[in-house]
């Protein structure tokens, strides 16, 4: 029976498989099982979905009939295995494309006896997956049992696939190779023949005997056992703190941290210019601190910042020099920061919307007297152009903004 799903090249297909099946790691055959809980977990959904298709809802015999045919059909069969895998879920399909042959034989011939798809494909006969309780290539028992691997208070790795170690990882709190036991810092709060409470001991306690700071019975890193209480240990009085170069050891319950000096300090022995060993450059001792030295001051052996237009500006542990108020720095001098001089303004470059319009009756007024010379054809062209000329440039020296004009144009601009 041919299933309509993607096609893969068949070379590129077999490498895969190959790659697949071969002897792997406990993960991968973990997850392959998991693949085949899926796949017969979705075809289950599907087989409820199409449960009352192709039935109208009456009680005739014709329709209940009509469904017993479709309900263990081809038909059917193919409309469940159309859901069965996600268009992007490669695993599934690939693992559909190895079992189709075991579908088809499970779905006509050994639904009946066998009606667990899971135990049937994915144990029995592709052994992928195993009884719960059990793991690995054989389907061998977990610690503790089948009935209650890992006591209970852990998973047994691999439990249920063909991988994994078989070893219990224990639920926080508890621990042992079955996980019976109660783990580092916890005690047993309760025990009977089937159940262990497991609490958390006091925080400084590795292992203890009850909740209370005097129930310890083994400490933390960073404690000491004295008298059944866990006493902090302070590792900056001792060698076991490591500090690099100017930095100061802290103290903190169990443990201690490293931080940085001042900037005044080379070495410290605590936080703050008053606790340098030495003070550094730029710095001078004043009593029990390391102060700023202020080199703009004139305290320094030779002069600072001796270039033209430069004045010296004092900073935490050293200075700079800057250009003096009004200049500024231009290839590495100071000079006078003055704006450029402006270039001198064209005839018409800051001309005004009112004086536009003059200037356009004039033109049209010269243009005008032409035009009319002309048509009549007389021989006073010139002189009517230079007459229209001269009534228009009067009519604009008489507005209101023929003062500035005519300055300009007195000046040549």
């Amino acid at each position: 029976m041919a299933f309509s799903r993607m096609k893969i090249p068949s070379v590129l297909l077999f490498f895969l498989l190959l790659f697949h099946w071969m002897p792997n790691s406990g993960g991968s055959q973990q997850d392959t099982c998991q693949t085949c809980r899926d796949l017969v977990n979705n075809f289950n959904k599907g087989l409820e979905r199409t449960q009352r298709e192709n039935f109208g809802g009456g009680n005739t015999a014709w329709e209940e009939e009509k469904l017993a045919k479709y309900a263990n059909s081809e038909t059917r069969l193919l409309e469940v295995l159309e859901s069965v895998c996600s268009t992007s879920d490669f695993a599934c399909h690939q693992l559909l494309e190895q079992s189709e042959d075991h579908v088809e034989h499970w779905w006509f011939h050994e639904q009946q006896p066998h009606p667990d798809l899971f135990q049937w494909l994915c144990m029995d006969t592709l052994k992928l997956c195993c009884p719960s309780g059990t793991y690995g290539p054989d389907c061998q028992t977990c610690p503790g049992g089948t009935e209650k691997p890992c006591s209970g208070y852990g998973q047994c790795d691999g439990e249920g696939t063909r991988g994994g170690t078989g070893l219990c990882m224990c639920h926080t709190g508890y621990g042992g190779p079955f996980c019976s036991e109660c783990g580092d810092g916890y005690y047993e709060a309760a025990r009977n023949d089937s159940h262990l409470v497991c609490a958390e001991c006091y925080r400084a306690c590795g292992r203890c005997s009850g909740p209370e700071d005097t129930s310890c019975l083994r400490c933390k890193r960073g404690w000491m056992l004295h008298n059944q209480r866990c006493i902090d240990i302070d590792e900056c009085g001792t060698d076991m703190a490591h500090c690099r170069n100017n930095q100061f050891c802290v103290n903190t319950e169990g443990s201690y941290e490293c931080r940085d000096c001042a900037k005044a300090c080379i070495g410290c022995m605590g936080a703050g210019p008053s606790r340098c060993k030495k003070c550094n450059k730029g710095y001078q001792r004043d009593g029990v601190k390391c102060l700023d030295v202020n080199e703009c001051a004139g305290v320094m052996e030779e002069p600072v910042c001796t270039e033209a237009n430069e004045v010296c500006e004092n900073t935490e542990g050293s200075y700079r020099c800057v250009c003096a108020e009004g200049h500024l720095r231009k290839e590495g001098i100071c000079v006078e920061d003055k704006p450029p001089d402006a270039p001198e303004k064209g005839f018409f470059d800051d001309i005004t919307d009112d004086e536009v319009v003059v200037l356009q009756q004039m033109f049209f007024g010269a243009i005008i007297c032409a035009l009319a010379t002309l048509a009549a054809k007389g021989d006073m062209v010139f002189t009517a152009i230079f007459i229209g000329a001269v009534a228009a440039m009067a009519g604009y020296w008489m507005s209101e903004r023929s003062d500035r004009v005519l300055d300009g144009f007195m000046k040549g601009r």
